[in-house]
């Protein structure tokens, strides 16, 4: 997240949002006719295949998914090889994949740009979507109270590098030893020192919720954490997103939640069906602010 300047992010806020209303007014122009993305998935997924799979036909382009058991990045192919072989077939390369390390490893080598669609580290294009679901639903980014409740995974990682530099106030409330990682902590809050938003680390999400204009939560273990879940199930019940957790926050709160979830657990069916929830505005969200991103990297933002 941190390769985009905080004027580089509104600005393909601003291409997104321009391309949602092409959209409901029945324009897709063929900006990216003849391009090709890979969709290099080391985990399946609903929103990340189909968002970009739809954003590109959408921009007449084409994507080309390539399933975990078809490339087995990293074993059955190398990262190096697959970087450079893909780069004679495609445009672009998107890539889900469970190590950062992995997805470093294609951009280190590929001569065509590579999108990180998640990796454990971060999850940049989920954040995209969730900020200009922010701004569609609050407004200005800046002086906003952002409250993250819940597991410091890559989306509280990608959170603290983007939304403090945009003047966000970002409250991360996580139980201990399930904090974001404290260098990207670091590097998010020297970038909002100088456009007016902060970073808070608690360990009390009724602390962090007070006055809020917006909560986000996200699942208590990601994919490949199976096993811990019921180590965690314990530690992380305080930290359920609930009517009465509700109730500390801004009458008008928002509640994003980047899914999959599972309710009962992070976050109760009365908030994430209830008149707060945005989760379903964020979900599409993301098929536009990934047009804006494939647009500008392929040289047509």
């Amino acid at each position: 997240m941190a390769d985009l300047s905080a004027a580089e992010t509104q600005t393909l806020l601003d291409r997104a949002l321009a391309l949602k209303r092409d959209v409901a007014a029945g324009i897709t122009p063929p900006l990216l006719a003849g391009r090709t993305a890979a969709l290099v998935f080391q985990k399946p997924s609903l929103r990340t295949r189909v968002s970009f799979e739809v954003a590109m036909l959408q921009v007449g382009g084409h994507a080309l998914y390539l399933s975990p058991a078809e490339i087995q990045l990293g074993q059955r192919e190398g990262v190096a090889d697959a970087a450079q072989v893909l780069s004679r077939y495609v445009d672009v390369i998107v890539a889900r994949v469970f190590l950062h390390e992995d997805v470093e490893g294609l951009a280190r080598h590929a001569d065509v740009p590579v999108v990180n669609a998640l990796s454990d580290r971060e999850h940049p294009c989920q954040i995209l979507a969730d900020l200009l679901t922010l701004r569609e639903h609050r407004g200005l980014l800046e002086g906003l109270v952002l409250a993250y409740v819940g597991d410091g995974n890559n989306v509280a990682n990608s959170l603290a590098l983007a939304a403090p530099r945009l003047g966000v106030e970002l409250r991360l409330a996580c139980p201990p030893g399930y904090t974001p990682d404290p260098a990207l902590l670091e590097v998010g809050a020297a970038a909002a020192s100088t456009a007016g938003g902060s970073i808070t680390l608690m360990d009390d999400p009724r602390a962090a919720v007070e006055g809020a204009d917006a909560i986000y939560t996200d699942s208590w273990y990601s994919m490949g954490q199976e096993g811990e879940a019921e180590l965690r199930q314990p530690i992380f019940a305080p930290y359920q997103v609930n009517d009465e957790l509700l109730a500390g926050a801004s009458p008008s709160v928002i509640v994003l939640h980047c899914l999959p979830a599972h309710r009962g657990q992070e976050i109760t069916d009365s908030v994430i069906g209830g008149p707060h929830s945005v989760v379903y505005d964020q979900a599409e969200n993301r098929m536009h602010t990934q047009k804006a991103l494939l647009l500008r990297l392929l040289g047509e933002g």
